[in-house]
């Protein structure tokens, strides 16, 4: 198989758009059919030169403390994931071994979210003792609404019993942007998000204090000069759980403890807490099908998990006066290398229309009409089946307690797992954001380029960048792949059965490491949630936390038959073929239509899915026999 490699790191531009510390929160977006999170549901040559090597060194070396510390030493194929800029350098460390994948799994090594809860119990009493002074402070991250905001609620209640206002305060941060990678069309709606909000907020006469600090490093020492400034020792925010978050909030807590200033994190984004679903010896649920029914009864018997937060009392008047220079606050534009064209920026405005009113709208609106035919429809990418929520859970617009609890009040019974087939069906895809961020507590390596069997970092991946190129750029000459890509890079967004279908095309046709298509997803969907992506993509590389083996690949020609039977979304994404009538339109070079595809510009196909499928499983098993 072909192994060419790249030594420096490639870059990708959109055709028509350039749009879930010490470990990464790269992924790419998994949402599901419904609009929320869920992505599960010709031979090369080869020489020896071009084979992937065992490589020990390049321009970027591993950690010399690798010497002394095991653990530390990197994967025999770290310097892959670094020259195909898998693995950011300028942020995060080398790719890890599976040794220190493992040693999280055996507690070696604690899990971040432990390092926060320890925090937290260590400072319990010292915050508490922390008397409120001239105002409390409520920072907004990824939970961009006034309703249903566990930690907006609370920093408001502390306010109003203490008599002092309530501010809130959002941070810009291009290096986390970068590290992120945020995409630029989500960057845009959560700009545009929080122009919504500072509207909210100011009817409430709350201030939003928006700024942008360019060095992620520096956000702790800038929130507690703001916090000073304002007259502020208690802070608090919704909890975040990938691994950069969960660290530098544990630090926070110490620090800030410390230093006089009470930081409240707490549990918002998931019905269900991570770490309160348990097998019966006490383990994590790996399998979604177990976990599943056991997050139904969790929720069954503590009802509470369903009920909403009331949105923040307003601030008396005085407020106004006190903070006048906080409410003439604007919203900063994006940085430089998130920025949008005024096209794509006026398009994206169209399509997603930003802000928790929206989000609600959207939501009642598909309740009422659409969701019975959920089941029915979800899959079909030219229907319009599915919520379209999936930006608005990504960037917390919405809740997905409010959807759950929405979704359940329109059904004929309060059980989430009884009457309509088509509500009970969307709840099981609202659950799979849970899910995936329980697994991402549980296993953080997930979150540090790490796939979820750490076995499967010995597939010896092809890292041919034309065919990477023609995948990015819908040109491989398979219809269905095509259209989605196409659809993405023309509106930042993609039907969750076509992410299903091009990621799996990606890592078992083409066999290209699948953290290349999980980073290009993350960089391009306006939906970007780590959790969600990573998750997906696992499910389609067959790396992930799902019991089906590896030689479960797609047969991309019989999914666009199947879920686009007429050809009406391969048509409407991909003008070259519009032309071609009937059956042609999923494979038009072996059906007849392939002078007049030629004509129009149209590809051939640039891998033969029946030996790429063989290929696909020798590196597969060979991988797994490895013993790295």
């Amino acid at each position: 198989m072909v192994r060419q490699r790249v030594v420096a790191p490639v870059t990708h531009k959109l055709a028509t758009m350039t749009v879930n510390g010490t470990a990464s929160k790269r992924g790419i977006v998994h949402s599901n059919s419904n609009g929320v999170s869920g992505m599960h549901n010709a031979n090369e040559s080869s020489s020896p030169d071009q084979k992937r090597r065992k490589t020990t060194h390049d321009d970027r070396a591993p950690d010399p403390k690798s010497t002394e510390d095991p653990l530390r030493a990197p994967h025999p194929f770290f310097a892959d994931s670094q020259n195909h800029g898998i693995v950011l350098r300028k942020y995060y460390p080398h790719e890890m071994s599976n040794a220190r994948a493992r040693a999280y799994v055996t507690n070696q090594i604690p899990r971040p979210i432990e390092l926060l809860n320890s925090a937290l119990a260590a400072t319990s009493a010292v915050r508490k003792n922390i008397q409120v002074q001239d105002a409390v402070v409520h920072w907004f991250k990824m939970d961009l609404r006034t309703s249903d905001n566990r930690a907006l609620f609370l920093a408001s209640e502390k306010a109003r019993e203490a008599g002092v206002p309530l501010i809130a305060m959002y941070i810009v941060s291009p290096q986390d942007f970068e590290a992120h990678l945020t995409a630029p069309v989500r960057v845009d709606f959560m700009l545009r998000t929080l122009g919504v909000l500072k509207e909210d907020l100011a009817k409430l006469d709350i201030p939003l204090w928006v700024e942008t600090v360019e060095k992620r490093k520096n956000i702790p020492s800038r929130i507690v000069e703001l916090m000073k400034d304002w007259g502020a020792r208690h802070l608090f925010a919704n909890m975040e759980y990938e691994v950069d978050e969960l660290r530098r909030e544990a630090d926070l807590v110490r620090s800030f403890a410390a230093n006089g200033i009470a930081v409240e994190v707490v549990h918002d984004t998931c019905v269900v807490p991570p770490g309160q679903l348990k097998t019966g010896t006490g383990k994590q649920y790996a399998v979604y099908t177990p976990w599943f029914r056991s997050w139904i009864g969790h929720v069954h018997g503590n009802p509470d998990l369903l009920e909403l937060s009331d949105g923040p009392a307003p601030n008396s008047g005085s407020a106004r006066i006190r903070f006048a220079k906080l409410f003439e606050c604007q919203i900063p534009p994006a940085p430089d290398n998130k920025k949008l064209s005024e096209e794509d920026a006026k398009r994206s405005r169209a399509l997603f229309p930003a802000g928790e009113h929206e989000a609600l709208k959207r939501l009642s609106k598909f309740c009422d009409a659409d969701i019975s035919g959920y089941g029915k429809h979800r899959n079909i990418p030219s229907m319009p089946g599915t919520s379209n929520l999936s930006v608005h859970f990504a960037s917390g617009t919405l809740s997905a307690r409010t959807a759950v609890r929405t979704a359940r009040d329109r059904n004929n019974t309060k059980k989430l797992n009884g009457g309509n087939e088509g509500i009970q069906t969307w709840i099981s895809e609202v659950a799979w954001r849970d899910f995936y961020k329980h697994v991402l507590v549980h296993w953080p390596y997930v979150c540090m380029n790490k796939p979820f069997k750490p076995e499967y970092s010995n597939i010896e991946w092809s890292y041919n960048m034309e065919q990477f190129e023609a995948w990015t750029q819908g040109k491989t000459g398979y219809p269905i792949v095509d259209a989605a890509m196409r659809q993405m890079h023309s509106i930042g967004w993609m039907h969750n059965r076509c992410r299903m279908i091009v990621a799996s095309f990606l890592a078992k046709d083409l066999l290209l490491d699948w953290r290349m298509g999980e980073k290009y997803f993350m960089e391009h969907l306006i939906d970007g949630d780590f959790a969600s992506n990573n998750g997906g993509w696992g499910f389609a590389a067959s790396v992930g936390v799902d019991p089906q083996p590896y030689f479960r690949i797609f047969n991309p020609l019989l999914q666009s038959e199947k879920f686009d039977p007429d050809g009406e979304y391969i048509r409407k994404w991909i003008p070259e073929l519009r032309g071609i009538e009937g059956k042609a339109i999923h494979e038009p070079y072996a059906r007849g239509a392939g002078g007049l595809a030629q004509r129009a510009g149209y590809p051939r196909p640039i891998v033969e899915h029946k030996g790429a499928r063989e290929r696909a499983l020798a590196a597969y098993k060979k991988g797994l026999e490895s013993n790295f």
